[in-house]
């Protein structure tokens, strides 16, 4: 029997995070390092990320996170499942790229 498949992560802003997304992924800077929890900033705005076995990561660094949507008071935080380098990427680019992807979605 094969193994359950996960739910696709859809690509958000922290501020652009639905109610009804389940499992997400967010592209910031790690603004704070604390245990096994990260705080990412995308520009849009702050998120918590909670990892059960720490990523190897430092502030300062650009990252991918992927993760299970958890509402808190006033906004989500994160139940880490994976924690992508992002060092040395083009975000412009990156950007660009989504959002051509996004639109080809919609005229799906």
């Amino acid at each position: 029997m094969p193994a359950p498949q996960r739910i696709p992560a859809k690509e958000r802003t922290v501020s652009g995070i639905k109610p009804d997304d389940t499992r997400v992924s967010i592209t910031g800077t790690v603004v704070a390092f604390n245990g096994g929890t990260l705080a990412v900033d995308d520009g849009s705005g702050k998120i918590n990320v909670t990892f059960e076995e720490p990523p190897t990561v430092n502030n300062g660094e650009l990252v991918r996170v992927f993760g299970r949507t958890m509402p808190v008071d006033g906004g989500f935080e994160l139940q880490g499942e994976a924690c992508q380098d992002f060092t040395g990427a083009d975000m412009e680019l990156y950007k660009k790229v989504s959002g051509l992807w996004e639109s080809s979605l919609k005229q799906l």
